[in-house]
């Protein structure tokens, strides 16, 4: 029952791997907790140290649970999600358990703050039970330290109950200076006792421990004590106490190096420094200038970067921001005015913070401080000195600037917790610059490298950058929409109309025009190819979507007057819909729609005969009994001989069974291996018996070293066999992506056939293409833009494209990666998927698995096409040192 309810919990709250093997050990634990029968007084003290040693049976590296009752430490990285896990501990002990009393401790205001929207409002993007539908019906009452003076009276007794407070509530030593005990534990009118008394009257009350680190001083401990809950739940990234020793009771870990060993649910941390960098004659203020000169550099890059992702993926633009982290108030104050008054022409003087208690006071700051990750924030510079607590819980934190500082690489380790949270749904999206956070450590560097040999530090898994002063001073630039072949129609139309009326006209007549392209891919499941959008039949069918569409977006673009809006682009709807889809057929190249995922194995065992040449000479033992006298008098010991009076299973049964329960094997799939090799267990043991009639009660006795023997053997007989990738589900085509990319400041845009230094072809936007449905592209080399030529000249060449990030639905890397095209090129007789690389490249092993999910897309698209009237396709890899504008395409073609 309790695997079915933490499945249910980990599928509704779609935990992470480490968040789900917690909750795993939560459900083990408590399996074991005799939570119900606790006694009071002296047996207390025995029944402690009883569950201790029930703990230690499933988690041996428990040694104390350091409290007056059973607690356990999680030890688990920023970031990974410690609130969720304690939102799934809550669900489970309510749906198993049936516990409803829960207190979660927060050590200061900003995560008490915090943990009161998580828990307490179902509208907030990051509530915590959002999908567990028992919530919904009995949603939780949360009692906080500003209304439980009332809360008694506000809530039923079947209510799951969430009291949230600051330790400072209720904790006496905390108080040190005032009359009287905290207000939690003096005697309530509605209550007829004292809040904490009632709490620590409860039967069934469960603490969960944010930052429990902050909860090992004596005096929170005996606080904490006092409550006497019947299960604690410690949740913490520093399971260090206050003696700087690492706490007993850990019972799960998953810690930062283990995130960054994973390449999951964290960003890729780097430091960085300006290449040939020297600080011999540098002042202090002058090397504080070339950090933050440095960290702008990465931060407009990162920004950029980020915009372009979001548009090209159809996502909400984030905005990053920069941590400067100050030694003083003084040098955070300098540091302010500096980036304020000299640095950048004054471009960041409203879009900086100083946050330190100088200046936490002011409502304004504090409320920017707060709503960093919302769009609408304009702050990009926070500055601080080593003040930001737990629970400063921010995604956006790209770039960090120790200055000054004493120790850099313990600060880097203390400070780049900060910024690895990930924005987009916490996951890495393998675009480097979105998954990417940067220490800038100039003067530090090496120290940090260092530091780095260190197996057990963080920094051991830092990656290091140095700037190139072209790469600082080159990142200015804005993100731009690539133009089409229907844009510059667009254009022409508007450009010829002589006035406003002809003007609104032809942008009635385009935006009637978009509408149809936009929906002509919603058509993909209903027709075989792209000409056949062109029948009568399919024709109607785009018309009425069509119109659903334009009156659609007419109330998400003008609400109030919607039906205004829409009425002069549905009246040309019917004179637009067959121009539209001969435009459509005649200038995309039909790319199949489909999914290329992961590749498929084949786990199974082997089938093979089992040595039985050890392990097999088993004894009948005799079922005895030992009896002692207790009491006053003679002491006696006997021993009695046991009458069988069990019938055993059949013994091939019984080693079945216990193979049976190791969770590697499957039943179904390995039923014929389990009872072979179970007989010629049986087999063997039977030639080593002196009397077979003992052959079942032999094997129950030792029924679990021989099922341990036959698994140990399997194990060398288990293997993967790749089947390779799954059959993907294809469609005719699919529609062309709106692409986006950055315009770097002081390049713009240049014919495609001017001749520019190889260095510089990344910075410029190149247009007048023809054949491309793209009249402008980017490219990241010279070969590419060479090879781009080529294909505009090429009389074989129909058509090509330079497809958008998220063109193609193939992945590969055990299908965690997304595989970017270089061109699509189409001729008379094929397709081809071409990919320029340095000839030095192209056999290391990520070339090679693009490669092969690259052909797995082809071969599937050839047997699409191949069916339903369309060209094969076919993947190329091309060898930068053979291609050059006077090549062919076809010449190209022919060499590998």
């Amino acid at each position: 029952m309790d695997n079915k309810i933490t499945n249910y919990i980990k599928q509704r709250l779609s935990l992470r791997k480490p968040l789900a093997e917690a909750l795993d050990v939560v459900a083990r634990l408590t399996g074991q907790l005799d939570i119900n029968n606790r006694p009071s007084g002296d047996a207390y003290s025995d029944y402690l140290k009883e569950q201790l040693q029930r703990v230690q049976y499933v988690c041996p590296q428990c040694k104390d649970f350091e409290r007056n009752f059973p607690s356990f430490a999680f030890s688990i990285a920023t970031g990974i999600g410690k609130t969720r896990l304690m939102g799934a501990c809550m669900a489970y002990l309510y749906l198993a358990k049936g516990i409803k009393h829960f207190m979660v401790l927060a050590p200061n205001l900003t995560l008490y703050e915090k943990l009161m929207k998580d828990f307490g409002d179902p509208s907030y993007e990051k509530y915590v039970f959002k999908g567990i539908s028992e919530f919904v019906h009995n949603e939780p009452y949360i009692i906080t330290g500003d209304n439980y003076n009332m809360a008694r009276s506000l809530f039923s007794e079947n209510q799951i109950q969430i009291n949230i407070f600051n330790i400072s509530k209720f904790n006496k030593d905390s108080k040190v200076g005032k009359k009287g005990a905290p207000k939690m534990r003096r005697l309530s009118e509605y209550l007829g006792q004292s809040y904490f008394d009632y709490l620590a009257s409860l039967d069934d009350l469960v603490i969960l421990m944010d930052e429990a680190h902050r909860y090992h001083a004596d005096a929170s401990k005996k606080a904490i004590n006092e409550l006497k809950p019947i299960l604690g739940l410690e949740m913490t990234a520093t399971p260090i106490d206050e003696k700087n020793k690492p706490f007993k009771n850990i019972v799960y870990e998953y810690n930062l190096a283990q995130a960054l060993a994973d390449g999951k649910y964290v960003k890729i941390p780097t430091v960085a420094k300006r290449r040939n960098f020297e600080r011999k004659g540098m002042s202090d203020d002058e090397l504080d200038k070339l950090k933050i000169e440095d960290a702008i550099s990465i931060h407009e890059h990162t920004k950029l970067h980020l915009e372009m992702y979001a548009k090209n993926n159809n996502l909400p633009v984030v905005k990053p921001f920069i941590l400067i982290v100050c030694k003083s108030i003084q040098h955070a104050t300098d540091t302010y005015n500096l980036i304020k008054n000299e640095m950048f022409d004054g471009r960041y003087a409203d879009k900086t913070l100083q946050i330190d208690s100088s200046t936490k006071k002011d409502e304004e700051i504090e409320e920017q401080f707060v709503s960093l990750e919302k769009p609408d924030n304009k702050i990009e510079i926070v500055i601080h000195v080593n003040m930001l607590k737990e629970g400063w819980d921010v995604n956006n934190l790209y770039t960090i600037v120790p200055l000054r500082a004493a120790d850099a690489p313990i600060l880097v380790e203390q400070q780049i917790g900060r910024g690895l949270r990930l924005p987009y749904g916490g996951k890495r999206t393998g675009d480097a610059d979105v998954d990417k956070l940067t220490v800038i450590a100039h003067e530090n560097f090496e120290a940090v490298i260092e530091k780095s040999k260190d197996p057990n530090s963080v920094l051991s898994k830092l990656s290091y950058v140095e700037l190139d002063d072209e790469d600082v001073s080159s990142v200015q630039g804005k993100v731009v929409k690539a133009e089409t072949k229907l844009d510059f129609q667009e254009q022409q139309e508007i450009q010829k109309a002589q006035t406003e009326y002809e003007k609104k006209n032809a942008k009635a007549v385009f935006d009637a025009k978009r509408a149809v392209w936009t929906v002509i891919p919603k058509l993909s499941s209903t027709v075989k190819n792209a000409q056949e959008l062109a029948n009568p039949e399919t024709i109607n069918v785009i018309k009425n979507l069509t119109c659903n569409e334009i009156i659609k977006r007419s109330k998400e673009v003008n609400p109030l007057f919607a039906d205004e809006y829409a009425k002069p682009l549905l009246e040309e709807v019917d004179n637009v819909v067959k121009i539209v889809v001969k435009f459509f057929i005649d200038n995309i190249i039909e790319i199949p729609r489909m999914t290329i995922q992961k590749e498929a194995y084949k786990a199974e065992y082997k089938w093979f005969d089992l040595d039985t040449r050890m392990g097999y000479d088993l004894p009948a033992l005799r079922d005895e009994i030992l009896r002692v006298s207790i009491g006053v008098g003679e002491k006696t010991t006997e021993i009695l001989q046991v009458i069988d009076g069990r019938k055993f299973e059949p013994p091939v049964n019984q080693i079945v069974n216990a193979l049976i329960d190791y969770d590697e094997i499957d039943y179904d799939e390995a039923s014929e291996l389990l009872f072979h090799l179970a007989e010629q267990a049986v087999d063997a043991i039977l030639n080593n018996l002196d009397n077979k009639d003992d052959i079942a009660k032999v094997v129950n006795q030792f029924k679990k070293a021989i099922a341990s023997n036959i698994f140990d053997q399997m194990q060398r007989h288990f293997v993967m066999t790749p089947l390779g990738y799954l059959k993907p589900k294809v469609l005719p085509f699919a529609g062309i992506i709106e692409q986006h990319f950055v315009e770097t400041e002081g390049y713009g845009r240049v014919d495609y056939r001017d001749i520019v230094k190889p260095g510089l072809v990344k910075k410029y936007i190149f247009t007048g293409f023809l054949k491309s449905y793209y009249t402008e592209c980017k490219f990241d080399s010279k070969t590419e833009l060479d090879f781009a030529n080529v294909l505009e000249t090429d009389t074989d060449v129909l058509k090509w494209l330079r497809p958008a990030s998220n063109q193609f639905n193939i992945y590969w890397c055990n299908g965690s990666r997304r595989y970017e095209p270089d061109f699509i090129v189409e001729t008379k007789d094929c397709i081809y998927m071409v990919e320029t690389k340095a000839a030095k490249d192209l056999s290391t092993d990520d070339v090679q698995a693009k490669k092969k999910a690259a052909e797995e897309y082809c071969k599937n698209a050839t047997e699409y096409t191949s069916a339903n009237g369309g060209k094969p396709w076919r993947y190329h890899l091309l060898r930068h040192d053979i291609v050059d504008r006077n090549k062919s395409f076809e010449y190209l073609m022919t060499l590998s």
